[in-house]
């Protein structure tokens, strides 16, 4: 399993994740296993996805590939986004018992 985060400004973060919302069997299909989405605090156009991916080649093949390339800026991605290929080496999870 690794972890990718993808950071990105968006035109309309409405439309941007209605098209995210379409490509979810697709991105299943070609190795996501989870994703998770945060907005900036400032500026809810500014979009992080943590993704778990099956393994590295998959994750970075998806990222490379024209078919994602097209979909990103038919959903109003700005810019080249920032791709982070990361492997968690440490987990830490506090309860309320601490």
């Amino acid at each position: 399993m690794i972890n990718v985060l993808i950071h990105h400004e968006v035109a309309d973060y409405t439309t941007w994740k209605a098209a995210f919302d379409s490509s979810f069997d697709w991105r299943h299909k070609n190795g996501e296993c989870s994703c998770r989405i945060f907005r900036g605090n400032g500026n809810v156009n500014d979009v992080t996805l943590f993704f778990e991916w099956e393994s590295l080649e998959k994750a970075r093949a998806f990222t490379a590939s024209d078919e994602l390339k097209a979909k990103m800026a038919s959903a109003g991605v700005k810019g080249s986004p920032r791709v982070d290929f990361l492997t968690e080496v440490h987990s830490l999870r506090r309860s309320a018992a601490d």
